[in-house]
């Protein structure tokens, strides 16, 4: 590896390999970004739907008692 590292011009070496390098960490802080927020979205999506849940079972309880 030490090799082939060395065999790179030095223009690759210190232009092209950290803009790749930058690209590749901006493409897995993103994906890590979307991740997180989409899991963020589906909790609260759970919890509206748990909501939405809970006030039908108390609409029905008090349509029982009436």
């Amino acid at each position: 590896m030490a090799e082939l590292w060395k065999s790179l011009p030095s223009w690759v070496r210190n232009v092209v390999v950290p803009i790749v390098l930058i690209v590749i960490a901006w493409k897995v802080f993103w994906a890590v970004v979307g991740a997180v927020f989409s899991l963020v979205g589906f909790a609260i999506n759970i919890l509206v739907l748990v909501g939405i849940a809970a006030a039908v079972v108390i609409l029905i309880k008090k349509a029982a008692k009436s």
